[in-house]
């Protein structure tokens, strides 16, 4: 099975569950072409990234001049598939929130990927996030007729759902995946119920990695980490405001922010007004180990997100065996069972936040391992990557260009076979 994967950015340091997901079915026999928008040039921590980066076509590394060309191939070869594809991109463009303009760009991203789906023989087109990778993925698949699907993973997708066409882009699908049955209740929410059944759950699951790693001690000193991209939906000014209440009381502790992102400066800030510099660091991006690390030196790992879809750093600390104190959102109740692997809170209140993170710092040792080992036993049932793939694998088979469009399809991908794409 031939299976081409589109991506915005890839790889990413805050996706590294697409990087999963991808090698897991290559073990499961699927060969996969990477294919990514932009992302030739982001800053990388992992070495896995920056191999796989190697392995990546960009769209626009070469510039967006070059989806001219590609075009004009495209209208000139296939005049009716052309009109199709700029219709439909056009009616996007009607419900959108965004520029028309955007829409002819996506159409042009389309027509420059489709001889690269030629070329490697695509049997199937997979798109992560419904936003902008959707839609390529759908006009590239009425261009040259491959099916295509797409994961929906929560913020980006459902705070507008719309605004992105999300129902339209499911109801031209194969099918569509959600990586939690909440996430499966949110399309269903947005679609016709004709469609219900194009909604597939497929955990993001834990890399082979995390099954093998020995226990390591709760440590004795009063640290908890938070792994997340600096951003507003992660809630980490709410942490800062949370953990100022603990100083306030006299509570010991140390706070690890590990990650990067657009909220940097005003979290500093907050550390700086609150007195915290001594007490709370940020790491900025770093690698998958180093995170592993910062995780297993930490009693807990905290997670106040007011928005998520069902966070992978929730998942890991799990399998390393810490406890985590995280919110009543999305699809984070489904894994973790309030007092059983951790504390959940209700998302927004510093009150309970400050007050679960107090609890977790005087709990005993034995207690948080007792947490922390149930944690692993919940998440390697749930979340295993190669049983994820192998699910995510049978739907490529099922509902791929051997078992729709049969010749037809087959006929499409053979044109231009083996050219090179411009």
């Amino acid at each position: 099975m031939k299976v081409a994967y589109l991506v915005n950015q890839y790889p990413k340091v805050s996706h590294s569950f697409i990087r999963r997901e991808i090698q897991a079915l290559e073990r499961q026999g699927v060969e996969i072409l990477r294919v990514a928008v932009r992302g030739w040039d982001d800053e990388l921590a992992d070495p896995e990234d920056f191999r796989e980066r190697e392995h990546t076509q960009y769209i626009l590394r070469d510039g967006a001049w070059r989806l001219l060309p590609a075009v004009l191939r495209m209208a000139l070869a296939s005049p009716a598939r052309f009109l199709a594809a700029a219709r439909a991109a056009l009616g996007m463009a009607r419900c959108s929130y965004r520029q028309w303009s955007y829409y002819f760009v996506y159409l042009a991203e389309a027509c420059r990927l489709v001889p690269w789906l030629r070329a490697f023989g695509a049997q199937h087109l997979h798109a992560h996030f419904g936003t902008n990778p959707a839609e390529v993925a759908m006009l590239a698949s009425l261009l040259c007729g491959v099916p295509y699907s797409f994961t929906v993973h929560g913020i980006a997708e459902l705070d507008r759902p719309e605004f992105i066409a999300l129902a339209e882009k499911i109801r031209r699908s194969a099918f569509v995946v959600a990586i939690s049955s909440f996430g499966r209740s949110q399309l269903y929410r947005w679609t016709d119920p004709a469609d219900w059944s194009k909604v597939h759950v497929v955990h993001c699951g834990l890399e082979r990695a995390f099954h093998e790693v020995p226990p390591i001690p709760i440590p004795d000193h009063p640290r908890l980490v938070c792994v997340a991209r600096l951003s507003g939906e992660k809630g980490q000014l709410l942490l800062v405001r949370a953990a100022t209440l603990l100083a306030r009381e006299g509570v010991p502790f140390e706070l690890v922010l590990a990650g990067d992102g657009e909220l940097r400066p005003e979290i500093e800030a907050e550390i700086a007004r609150s007195g915290l510099n001594g007490r709370v660091r940020i790491t900025g991006w770093i690698s998958s180990a180093r995170v592993r690390d910062e995780i297993q030196d930490a009693r807990a790992l905290v997670l106040p997100s007011f928005a998520e879809g069902l966070p992978i750093v929730v998942m890991e600390a799990m399998a390393l065996r810490r406890p985590v104190l995280t919110t009543f959102v999305a699809g984070i109740p489904e894994l973790v069972l309030h007092g059983q692997h951790g504390w959940l809170i209700p998302a927004g209140d510093v009150s309970a936040l400050a007050s679960a993170m107090k609890i977790c710092l005087a709990a005993p040792s034995a207690e948080l391992e007792r947490m922390g080992n149930q944690a692993r036993e919940r998440v390697l049932e749930r979340h295993d990557a190669d049983r994820e793939a192998a699910r995510l694998a049978e739907l490529f088979s099922r509902y791929g260009a051997a078992s729709h469009g049969g010749s037809r399809v087959s006929g499409l991908l053979a044109r231009n076979h083996g050219s090179r794409a411009q």
